[in-house]
């Protein structure tokens, strides 16, 4: 024990508590002795049938459940962050007219975002102005994010429909103006899971707990992808005085070959490492699979 303690493997919190893993203990024992536990293949089938149920096409329902069923499985507080609509690829653009002057435009995204804005006319349009108007903005934006969509892109448009330069002007800046929020949301299952452990009946470690997963901007950046496709961060390797105390692992999901979003689950840092590291990896795989064949 005393060469464990030496070696920065264990630590004592006060003088009159035992000896617990330190940060670094917690490391060696994921990097170097740690055996991944993963679910049973009836679990897996189970967690198949669980996202698979949901109607094609309904991302934000795949990715709750997603969530829920990650804090279900280990009872600790999960984490999902969705696809950016700033890093999504436009794959369809169509305008519904409701009205003379009332426009609806309908973003789908690659990564199955849709995004619904009404646009005010400043000009009378009919059905076969829509139509056109349909084939040159899709033709034209098809297959660009938000990002490609500049003055080179919108002068092009423009000399394809010079008789219709107002109801485009009106269109083009709503919708971009619509596309170019960073509109990434993260939901969260189990949030009071992490009170079940006892380590968290200590009001300041409760206490910064709760700042943590209040505070949507952390919780976004300590979510959001990074050059690893998995990630297990432990105490005071999360940067942050709030989740000191904690545990983090994550990981990545893909739609369309496009790394777009983290599942993740947040833990006391003596948590069930290879269980939690096995689900991980497993529910992450099955969502890739879930998007390929729905989006």
């Amino acid at each position: 024990m005393a060469d464990l303690e030496d070696l920065g493997l264990l630590e004592q919190p006060h003088t009159s508590a035992g000896r617990i893993p330190s940060d670094r203990g917690y490391r060696y024992y994921v990097d170097q002795i740690m055996e991944v536990k993963y679910p049973s293949p009836q679990e897996i089938e189970k967690i198949k049938y669980m996202l698979q149920i949901q109607t094609i096409n309904e991302l934000d329902k795949i990715i709750k459940r997603t969530t829920k069923l990650l804090s279900d499985i280990t009872k600790y507080t999960s984490a999902v962050l969705t696809p950016s609509v700033r890093k999504s690829s436009i794959r369809s653009l169509q305008l519904i007219r409701v009205s003379d002057y009332d426009i609806v435009a309908v973003v789908v995204t690659d990564t199955g975002i849709i995004k619904n804005v009404v646009i005010k006319s400043p000009n009378a349009v009919d059905d076969a102005k829509i139509l056109k108007l349909n084939n040159i903005l899709n033709d034209k934006l098809s297959g660009l994010t938000i990002n490609d969509i500049g003055l080179t892109v919108i002068s092009d448009i423009q000399s394809h429909m010079r008789e219709y330069s107002e109801i485009f002007s009106a269109i083009i800046s709503v919708v971009y103006e619509s596309l170019k929020e960073d509109d990434s949301e993260i939901y969260l299952e189990g949030t009071t899971n992490i009170f079940d452990y006892p380590e968290y009946d200590d009001k300041d470690k409760a206490r910064r707990f709760l700042s943590f997963i209040e505070d949507k901007k952390l919780l976004t950046n300590v979510f959001s992808e990074d050059e690893n496709d998995f990630c297990v961060s432990i105490g005071c390797e999360n940067g942050n005085e709030k989740i000191k105390d904690c545990s983090i692992v994550k990981a990545t999901y893909n739609i369309a070959d496009k790394t777009v979003g983290t599942i993740g689950i947040i833990g006391p840092k003596r948590m069930d490492y290879a269980r939690v590291v096995g689900i991980l990896k497993s529910i992450s795989n099955i969502l890739n699979e879930v998007f390929e064949k729905t989006l």
